[in-house]
């Protein structure tokens, strides 16, 4: 099941229905706290974790990819790691279509299997609250616009733990479309002085497959869709409408005729997201066509001096 993340998760401040929630998020805690004491494994091979404290929609998977790339350009044997979850096909193809995936119901075995062939780098996307693994670099990620959401853990809000937790981390991604970086980046340090700060931003790779000429209605399934319209519109496309589904979320043929009908209705074309349109591979896609878009880094350098 596809579930919406409540609006008030993304309110700058919280609202009555997170502080009636706050009690519950006392769980959260404890369970956190007790994973710290657990004894994990350390792995030979060099394991990268790209996770995230706001859950959802942070770029971890593009992330991925990105390093991925950076590092075969350097003749290093890199693969991906994946839990498997039966709602994240999307993910999984992508990531295979990038590089090798390692895929398994428990990362620890996944891992394994990178080891035994012999990969020189590991990169997991997602998977920084997991209790048995320790990991040589942690990154954790977050989206420029979606930020910390109203700054409360879950089920009060949108964090997997508690914000002051990043005194423990080495390594903060920020990415987006450059908003409020300096206001994040005051923030960040404020709670850890020594943290390492690396930034990205998004560019369309197939802006040449579109008439800008044209309008569009734009819909998306992911964790970050209001990052996506505004790159979209960085870039100079009209939309007329956006539309936004629950992260993952599994489309009907009800959906996309609905999606179809008002476009009809706008006189405009429709456009996705490439993770959306792997969902859509058994319809009919001859009126939709996707964005395919790359993480840039800013200061490349700067990140790779800390994983080589």
């Amino acid at each position: 099941m596809n579930l919406k993340k409540p609006k008030f998760w993304d309110y700058k401040k919280p609202n009555i229905y997170a502080f009636l929630l706050f009690p519950l998020t006392i769980l959260t805690s404890l369970s956190n706290f007790f994973n710290l004491k657990k004894n994990k494994i350390k792995f030979k091979i060099k394991t990268i974790c790209i996770g995230n404290i706001y859950i959802g929609g942070t770029g971890k998977t593009s992330l991925s990819i990105k390093l991925n790339k950076i590092l075969k350009e350097r003749n290093i044997k890199t693969c991906f790691i994946k839990k498997q979850y039966i709602d994240q096909v999307d993910e999984q193809k992508i990531l295979k279509k990038n590089g090798e995936l390692f895929i398994s119901k428990k990362r620890i075995d996944a891992i394994k299997q990178a080891e035994n062939a012999n990969y020189k780098v590991a990169i997991i996307d997602d998977g920084l609250q997991e209790t048995k693994i320790n990991y040589d670099i942690r990154i954790v990620c977050f989206n420029t616009i979606n930020w910390i959401g109203n700054g409360m853990i879950l089920p009060s809000g949108p964090l997997r733990e508690n914000i002051n937790n990043l005194k423990r981390y080495e390594h903060i991604f920020l990415n987006g479309n450059s908003e409020q970086l300096e206001s994040h980046k005051k923030f960040l340090t404020n709670i850890n002085p020594n943290v390492n700060i690396h930034i990205g931003i998004y560019e369309i790779t197939n802006l040449k497959e579109f008439n800008l000429n044209d309008k569009f209605l734009i819909f998306s399934g992911i964790g970050n869709h209001k990052t996506f319209v505004e790159m979209i519109k960085k870039y100079g496309f009209e939309v007329l409408k956006d539309i936004e589904f629950p992260d993952h979320y599994n489309y009907t043929d009800v959906d996309l005729n609905k999606i179809v009908d008002e476009a009809k209705k706008l006189n405009c074309k429709i456009i996705t997201t490439e993770k959306d349109y792997f969902r859509l591979e058994d319809k009919n896609l001859s009126e939709i066509k996707f964005i395919k878009s790359e993480l840039k880094l800013i200061n490349e350098e700067n990140l790779l001096k800390f994983i080589i």
